[in-house]
């Protein structure tokens, strides 16, 4: 175990700073933002931005590192974080924004994949839920760290937006310098988004709702702070209290789904979430406090859900075609983050930073009772295959865990194993 930690240490240092500077970035975009008078409409078309180009990355840069290698491709994707973020605050004019974000987001999820590829080859069976737990903490610590480092400075110059670039130029020096053995290149996999939702209409649905959701908050939670008045300490707190709430919930989700029909658990999240986030609007004015007890409802099932998809997506699937499923969740999803602050961002203009949680109920209750219908349309083990174990995904990345169904399910030819495939599920 030791050895296996001591192999994926730079790994870790490396994943550690990048989501500091994400953590940071995240929070002190729309801080800035808010500042300069732009409207949540014009935020949302930045946030847009970002969403379509971390979607798109999912697509092309698994040929860009099979054509070059890992490492090679992490050092310029990281190096496209620092210059975009860099640039951000160089140049503040919200159209050069909302192409600085698309280039953002494009790096992240490429630098995403390579991490997690490069993971997945270090790990065993026997270590592998302790390894991706460890991951997924030093992601969430790191970014809950980086949005309260938006106190130390002042958003309204360009000191933040250097150690933001100086946090993401950090991040490349471990993974460079490590003498590791560079992982096999991912294999390429087709999408068959309509095929899937023909065998299962929830997953389908349920992960665009989902990604929606997600990309609405990640993009717009910051300018909910800022316009109800919060200050930046406090604002950092509310998202950290989100997030924290989503990595206690993760497992008890996860388990009880594996145990009951998972579309009852899908009902039950919505349901939850519904209640979340009507209680957010009714308290909107309370104290902090009550608002990050709130918060932390809300994020208990607003990232937990996709992997709920996910899990039941593969539970109708034969082995030889996981990867085919998970990277069309990962398109679903990606094209529903693309969707969520084009749709919340005017309303926010036109009803106020509360109606964020009015949408994400509507979705949630959308999302429940889709779940309920389909459990009224078919039994809970038709054209069940086997019944898969719930794996937590790590919440600022929605999707990459698709990255490594395809490391999984790839022998080094190239050629699917039906008879090597493990189980995977989300």
């Amino acid at each position: 175990m030791i050895s296996s930690l001591r192999s994926v240490f730079s790994l870790m240092l490396s994943t550690s700073l990048m989501m500091v500077g994400f953590g940071l970035a995240s929070y002190v975009l729309p801080v800035r933002s808010v500042a300069e008078g732009w409207s949540t409409l014009v935020i949302s078309w930045i946030a847009t931005g970002y969403t379509l180009g971390f979607t798109i990355s999912c697509v092309i840069t698994p040929k860009f590192v099979a054509r070059v290698g890992h490492v090679r491709v992490f050092a310029a994707l990281i190096t496209l974080l620092s210059v975009a973020i860099l640039m951000c605050g160089l140049v503040v004019d919200w159209r050069a924004w909302i192409f600085f974000r698309a280039i953002s987001g494009f790096a992240i999820a490429g630098s995403y994949l390579v991490i997690e590829s490069w993971l997945n080859e270090r790990v065993t069976n026997e270590n592998r839920g302790m390894l991706f737990s460890l991951y997924l903490i030093t992601t969430m610590v790191g970014t809950i760290g980086g949005q309260y480092l938006v106190p130390l400075g002042d958003p309204t110059n360009s000191s933040l937006f250097i150690l933001c670039g100086v946090l993401f130029s950090l991040a490349l020096l471990p993974t460079a310098l490590s003498s590791s053995a560079m992982p096999a290149p991912p294999a390429q996999a087709k999408f068959d988004v309509p095929g899937l939702y023909r065998r299962s209409p929830v997953a389908v649905v349920g992960a665009f709702l989902a990604g929606a959701m997600s990309g609405a908050w990640l993009n717009l939670g910051g300018v909910f702070t800022q316009k109800i008045g919060l200050s930046t300490t406090e604002g950092a707190t509310l998202l950290a209290a989100l997030l924290a709430g989503s990595a206690v919930s993760q497992i008890p989700i996860g388990r009880t789904s594996d145990r009951v029909d998972r579309r009852i658990v899908m009902v039950g999240c919505g349901i939850v979430g519904v209640i979340s986030c009507l209680a957010m609007v009714a308290f909107v004015d309370a104290g902090p406090l009550i608002l990050y007890v709130i918060a932390a409802f809300v994020g208990s099932v607003l990232f937990p859900i996709y992997a709920l998809n996910v899990a039941h997506a593969n539970d109708l699937a034969r082995p030889n075609e996981y990867v085919e499923v998970s990277s069309g969740m990962m398109i679903t999803y990606g094209v529903g983050t693309i969707s969520g602050p084009l749709m919340v961002g005017p309303v926010m203009d036109r009803f106020g930073p509360a109606s964020l949680f009015l949408v994400l109920a509507v979705y949630f209750a959308l999302y429940a009772a889709y779940a309920a219908w389909r459990i009224a349309q078919r039994h809970q083990h038709d054209g069940l295959v086997a019944k898969t174990d719930f794996q937590a995904n790590t919440v600022p990345t929605p999707g990459t865990e698709a990255v490594n169904a395809m490391n999984q399910a790839v022998r080094p030819g190239g050629l699917i194993d039906d008879d090597t495939v493990p189980p995977r599920a989300y």
